[in-house]
């Protein structure tokens, strides 16, 4: 398939790497504004799905340029989801295509089924309190991580806290690609299940994977559209 690779950091460059193993043709890459006049000029391709894991700043920016161009987008970015909400509504009026998800990690997606399984049960016990906490690099710019967010979207959908009065502790250091513990408190025990992810290529492969399967689609999806647990 066709792949516009839509900032190209350490996560463009990796989804660059898995792509050409899995024989896709990259048509562009755009880094800076520039780089969409040179990709209109050379591109004659059809069927091009964008991957788009540049900054939160400039996320609106790059879906509407691809939207412009007829080209669905898949959006690895997070920081920006205060948008998301007027930005499904544009694609639904324009019948455009958006793929986003706070993580494309299969392993985080099963994890987060955990956490909801788990909320559930502990719901019914309010002498253990639940608390997130989520490490990760000195480079990434948002904190909370996109992922906590959704993680205590869940938890709290699942249990009898309100969101607003779950804490979350954001840690950045080193390299750390990324880690994250529910845990649950009590004053005799706790309890804890975590996800640490060893390195990038885990979202970089799920980012792939929801290009190719977005092909011929139409609308707004998320993870849970594509891995039905």
């Amino acid at each position: 398939m066709n792949i516009l690779i839509i900032g190209y950091g350490k996560m463009g460059k990796m989804v660059e790497e898995i792509a050409l193993i899995k024989a896709d043709t990259i048509v562009g890459i755009i880094d800076k504004e520039e780089d969409w006049a040179t990709f209109d000029k050379n591109n004659s391709f059809k069927d091009v799905v964008a991957i788009d894991f540049s900054i939160p700043s400039k996320v609106l920016e790059n879906i509407e340029k691809a939207w412009e161009r007829n080209i669905a987008i898949v959006v690895g970015t997070t920081g920006w989801y205060d948008k998301l909400e007027e930005i499904t509504e544009k694609a639904k009026q324009n019948n455009k295509t958006l793929f986003w998800a706070s993580n494309f990690s299969i392993g985080v997606f099963i994890f987060n089924k955990l956490n909801a399984y788990l909320a559930n049960i502990m719901k019914d016990y309010p002498e253990y309190n639940p608390s997130i906490k989520e490490i990760h690099h000195i480079h990434k710019l948002d904190a909370p991580s996109g992922t906590a967010i959704t993680l205590a979207q869940t938890l709290a959908e699942n249990h009898n806290i309100a969101k607003e009065n779950l804490n979350i502790e954001s840690i950045r250091e080193g390299e750390v690609c990324g880690t994250h513990t529910i845990k649950y408190s009590s004053v005799v025990d706790d309890i804890e299940i975590t996800h640490d992810a060893h390195n990038r290529k885990g979202f970089a492969l799920g980012a792939v994977m929801a290009a190719h399967w977005l092909v011929g689609k139409q609308g707004v999806f998320t993870m849970k559209d594509f891995i039905n647990l």
